[in-house]
């Protein structure tokens, strides 16, 4: 068929193009104007529309759904809009269109199928759901699921009632209630989709699959037993003490109210689709809600900071000096995530324990063997160094000594590529110094990666005052490609996270040192919403570790450093390393003991102290220009500490709790405590830095 010919065949709507091929079949297209990813907004609803009128005026031999788009079939629905709206009304109405739109797919007497590629995410996966079929491409960046949960919601464009009927609710529930998403091999395995292939044979595939006309599956006997309501009854009771372990249905409303609309609506299509309008209509209503669509624009904007249009800088060999955890686990995580790294200490076995870290972290998260093998071979043991020449990044790594990293510098500097990014994982030596060692002191900057690095998603780009500008997007370019999220943040001691973390830390020992029980200083911790208790969280980190940067902290800033710390160190418990620490460890998990708690303050007041100290020292940052405007830091501390997502970060929660009210309660704790209570300057006129 000549191009001329293809071009009259084609149908052109502004987000949506259709073609028809020679059999008949229809391809449909989704295209975004102006974006490199598809997002379902109300225009390409209006483009949907239109487009099914006159699939439906003329049907083909099959309709076939795919995306135009190298990122992925369809992220989702637009966040954007939900974030716009003031009424439970406005919600119905968009919940009823989108329903409305995927009921016209699913009703359409011409066999389809749904091409996936990338991601295929909320809304996308939600309209899949509704085509008779799901083909993917077999490719790692594959992504499939329903993460509605993660902004207080959950599906409500059909997906809880399309997915329930097809894999039944056993393995439709935990994909809901976790917001997960699936690889292509888990998710034809779970029965979410038909089939796996090779891109290059996927619009065959889906040819074959129209032409064959393959019979629906369906959930089977347990999918219909669990229609009966006692049952449905039974199996909600089970997923709800299931999912409260988890979570508290006062801080994320949306798991629970899931499992209360399937028990209550499951089993009637009709009436359980009618079920999520409302259900989610209420929930949007929610704090909770709004504060996690807010935390999704943090995490958005965090992205859009290493977008790729703000640079031409494509990393792809990274040189890592330093073989220990740090290191030697950000090695690894590059080469997971393509980049080729060279990974340099000052004899092969040092860097053995980094490699064999590594493979385990490929074993967990390549199930294919083929990816796992490319995985190994991209991570290069290099005790000589000899990547330095090459490398595009380089990071150094190493211990925390100023003549070590200044003699590192010296050797490497001059065999830099010219446009190599030089970075520094230091936690607590000022940048400044570092800097003035080299001879262009502006192309240092830091990269300061979180412990586990495979689990923490925040990486701080730390500026010092001669950092070049180029550099600095260039870092945050290179944490992009690799899949993390860059925060901006200024040299000064701890940085951002730590800094902000520490005194939280040390008000939970002063606690623990005036009578008042690990074990409640914890739960208070975890009630608040936070992911970890801090007196858990100092052990895990490692007793010694809270104290080197507790000095460096202390004697920068005149934090007052508990004596409890300096005892406990003096006994040989360090945490979770060694066994003992605040806790006792049993097969690294702390045996609690239960204590009085002789200090007799009431749990709001152990919470409040722990607080307390955290929001101030977040106003000290703000003050100090750390970073630039208040919802850096919110992003920092939810993604690099887990800072209570439901809350919409520190300062988002210090606004909802009133800034006068929380400066008052500083004063009277300074008045009971001490000075470390003491309101920051900035407090006078908090709103100037919001």
């Amino acid at each position: 068929m000549s191009s001329q010919k293809k071009e009259s065949q084609r149908q052109m709507y502004r987000h949506i193009y259709v073609e028809r091929d020679a059999e008949g079949i229809a391809w449909l297209s989704f295209d975004q104007a102006d974006s490199s990813a598809n997002v379902l907004t109300a225009e390409m609803f209006i483009d949907l529309d239109a487009a099914l009128d006159d699939i439906i005026k003329d049907p083909p031999a099959g309709l076939v759904f795919l995306s135009a788009k190298k990122s992925g079939f369809i992220a989702g629905a637009d966040v954007n809009a939900f974030a716009r709206i003031d009424t439970e009304v406005q919600v119905k109405e968009l919940i009823e269109t989108g329903q409305s739109m995927f009921y016209r797919i699913e009703a359409l007497a011409v066999p389809t199928v749904a091409l996936i590629h990338g991601f295929c995410l909320g809304g996308g996966l939600e309209l899949s759901l509704a085509c008779d079929y799901r083909i993917v491409c077999e490719d790692e960046s594959a992504r499939i699921g329903l993460p509605e949960v993660l902004l207080g919601i959950h599906p409500g464009f059909g997906g809880c009632v399309r997915l329930i009927r097809l894999i039944g609710v056993l393995k439709a529930m935990p994909l809901m209630l976790t917001g997960r998403s699936l690889d292509a091999r888990r998710a034809q395995r779970m029965g979410v989709v038909d089939q796996v292939v090779p891109r290059r044979h996927i619009k065959t595939a889906a040819i074959k699959m129209i032409n064959k006309k393959a019979a629906l599956k369906h959930k089977g006997f347990l999918g219909r037993l669990s229609n009966i309501i006692f049952v449905r009854t039974l199996i909600a009771k089970i997923i709800r003490k299931q999912t409260a372990a988890k979570v508290s249905k006062e801080h994320y409303p949306a798991p629970f109210a899931l499992i209360d609309l399937w028990e209550q609506k499951g089993g009637n299509d009709v009436v359980m689709m009618k079920g999520e309008a409302d259900s989610i209509a209420k929930l949007f209503m929610h704090p909770t809600a709004k504060r996690l669509v807010r935390v999704f624009g943090l995490q958005e904007k965090l992205k859009g900071l290493g977008a790729s249009k703000k640079s031409d800088f494509e990393p792809k060999h990274v040189h890592v000096i330093g073989a220990g955890v740090m290191g030697g686990d950000i090695a690894a995580w590059c080469a997971l995530k393509g980049m080729r790294v060279t990974l340099q200490d000052r004899e092969p076995q040092y860097i053995g324990p980094a490699i064999k870290r590594a493979n385990k972290l490929f074993t967990r998260r390549l199930k294919n063997k083929y990816e796992r093998q490319a995985a190994v071979d991209r991570l290069i043991p290099d005790h000589k160094g000899l990547g330095v020449e090459h490398a595009d990044v380089v990071i150094e790594a190493i211990i925390e000594n100023l003549d070590a990293k200044i003699s590192l510098y010296k050797n490497i500097e001059p065999r830099l590529k010219e446009n190599a990014v030089m970075a520094t994982n230091t936690s607590s030596i000022p940048l400044e110094i570092l800097a003035e060692q080299l001879e262009q002191p502006s192309r240092l900057i830091g990269l300061h990666f979180f412990n586990p690095v495979a689990k923490m998603q925040l990486v701080e780009v730390i500026r010092s005052d001669v950092s070049g500008e180029k550099e600095l997007q260039n870092g945050m370019s290179f944490t992009r490609a690799i899949d993390r999220l860059p925060l901006p943040a200024k040299s000064s001691p701890g940085f951002l996270v730590n800094r902000i973390l520490l005194p939280y830390l040390l008000e939970a020992v002063e606690l623990l040192d005036e009578g008042v029980p690990a074990t409640i200083i914890d739960k208070v911790a975890l009630d608040f919403g936070m992911p970890m208790g801090p007196i858990h969280l100092a052990d895990t980190v490692g007793l010694d570790i809270c104290q080197s940067v507790a000095k460096i902290l202390s004697d920068s800033l005149g934090m007052h450093m508990p004596s409890l710390l300096a005892v406990m160190l003096e006994e040989g418990r360090l945490g979770v390393k060694s066994g003992r620490g605040f806790y006792t460890y049993k097969k690294g998990k702390p045996v609690a003991e239960k204590g009085k708690n002789e200090s007799l303050l009431s749990e709001q007041e152990v919470q409040d102290r722990m607080i307390l100290r955290l929001l101030n020292e977040c106003v000290a940052c703000l003050r100090e220009g750390i970073v630039t405007e208040a919802a850096l830091l919110d992003a920092g501390m939810i993604f690099g500490t887990g800072f209570a997502p439901f809350r919409g970060g520190p300062i988002h929660y210090l606004e909802d709790r009133g800034i006068s009210e929380i400066r008052q309660e500083l004063e009277q704790h300074e008045k009971q405590y001490g000075k470390r209570f003491a309101p920051d300057p900035a407090w006078k006129d908090l709103h100037g830095y919001l």
